[in-house]
């Protein structure tokens, strides 16, 4: 490897590192801030946020796509319903109902398993044998936790209120994942990223406006505007822009499996900033989740 290429990897590798750092705090905050600031709210804080701090640095490439763009306001309303709406607006609702914990092994196994499965129904891409084994135990594991390890629990199993949203939040970004490999060629990233920002933060604000209306007021200080910055600017803006960089100088394929931290750094996070328990099934479950992750990503 070539002084150049050796660089070049390395920066792929800290960038692909810290985006999984910046993301994988949205599920602690998701559970954290639960009570301070409503679902809704907090994901049009979020976006809206992040729509303006993305503008100054995406404005030329937005005005040079406007016409395409608009060409494809359907497929844009779909891709911001999917990537922006739902999925982390269903996040922040299952941070009511269950741990930060359960919401990272959950959300991060689901949201993957859920993607390739679309990938080989809508793309027609072909799913390797290995692949479909990660795929596997990487179901056992989430059903593993879900049932407590106990197999009468899982014989008469019913979704708990906040594992059921966690799940239809990564379904959703299963979909986005889908519709953004079909991209039109003429959307440059920049523009792509400005145009479904505001778009679902237009799409929040009915929402927005009803939960405002029957709920208490929030009670700003500088822990909840600070939590808002860290949603909009980092793991909105910044995360977005670290992992394409990543994906530019290591590639796809590697910069994926850095993914898999996701989970852990949550695990900790959640165990050191909201002091939940780590419970042995949680360790069990974690590491039967992420081993079936790291073997969906092999290539051999």
């Amino acid at each position: 490897m070539s002084q150049t290429n050796k660089n070049n990897f390395l920066i792929g590798v800290a960038l692909a590192l810290t985006t999984v750092i910046i993301w994988s705090g949205n599920y602690v905050v998701a559970k954290g801030i639960a009570k301070e600031i409503p679902p809704i709210s907090l994901a049009f804080y979020r976006w809206a946020t992040a729509s303006i701090c993305i503008i100054p640095l995406a404005w030329k490439k937005f005005q040079h796509d406007k016409a395409i763009l608009l060409q494809h306001k359907q497929y844009l309303f779909w891709v911001s319903l999917t990537g922006v709406v739902i999925f982390n607006s269903f996040i922040y609702l299952a941070g009511h109902y269950t741990t930060a914990i359960n919401l990272a092994l959950i959300g991060t196994t689901a949201a993957p398993v859920f993607a390739t499965v679309m990938a080989a129904i809508f793309l027609k891409e072909y799913i390797s044998p290995i692949r479909i084994m990660g795929m596997v135990i990487c179901f056992a594991g989430v059903l593993f936790l879900l049932s407590q390890g106990s197999w009468q629990k899982l014989m008469h199993f019913h979704f708990a209120k906040g594992d059921l949203l966690i799940l239809i939040s990564a379904f959703s970004f299963a979909i986005y994942n889908t519709l953004v490999r079909k991209k039109p060629s003429g959307i440059s990233s920049m523009g792509f990223l400005m145009a479904t920002f505001i778009a679902g933060t237009v799409m929040l604000f009915p929402a927005f406006i009803v939960e405002k209306m029957n709920t208490p007021a929030i009670h700003w200080n500088t822990t909840n505007l600070s939590i808002i910055a860290y949603l909009g600017i980092g793991n909105s803006v910044i995360g977005f822009l670290c992992w394409n960089a990543s994906v530019g100088k290591i590639g796809a394929s590697r910069t994926v499996i850095f993914a898999n931290l996701i989970p852990i750094l949550s695990t900790i996070e959640a165990v050191i900033l909201l002091g939940e328990t780590l419970l042995t099934i949680h360790v069990i479950a974690g590491i039967i989740i992420i081993s079936g992750l790291i073997i969906a990503n092999l290539k051999k």
